[in-house]
């Protein structure tokens, strides 16, 4: 296993198993088994495949490093970095969580929680813990 999938396995505990932005549950190893236990396709569970996501896009000069990686979805994670400036993680965080809230994004609602990921303080900072 490389250095960046070491961090969002890490990661992927800390968050108890939730995407950063959406709060879903995500899968790291085993797409089918995940897709029967909630009840979803097989396409629809790739949406939720565990993904490393740089807060500071490798773009913008962000690392490989714990402080820069935080566990999302695949489909939180391609659609931020899809605009020309990606959103910072607080406003992204926050637009992904409105439009759950409006019953759009993915689609997908598999024990939906507004509440902030794990190790972030509170729903206007974004840290994870180190």
């Amino acid at each position: 296993m490389n250095k960046i999938a070491k961090i969002r396995e890490n990661r992927l505990i800390q968050q108890k198993g939730r995407c950063c932005y959406c709060q879903q549950p995500m899968w790291a190893n085993n797409p089918a088994k995940f897709a029967r236990k909630h009840r979803i396709s097989g396409k629809q569970a790739r949406f939720l495949q565990a993904t490393a996501e740089h807060l500071t896009p490798r773009s913008e000069g962000g690392k490989d490093r714990k402080a820069n990686i935080a566990a999302a979805c695949w489909f939180c994670n391609t659609r931020r970095h899809r605009a020309k400036q990606a959103l910072s993680p607080d406003l992204y965080r926050r637009k992904v969580q409105k439009r759950m809230a409006g019953g759009k994004w993915h689609g997908l609602r598999l024990g939906y929680s507004a509440s902030p990921p794990a190790g972030g303080r509170g729903s206007e900072t974004w840290e994870l813990a180190p």
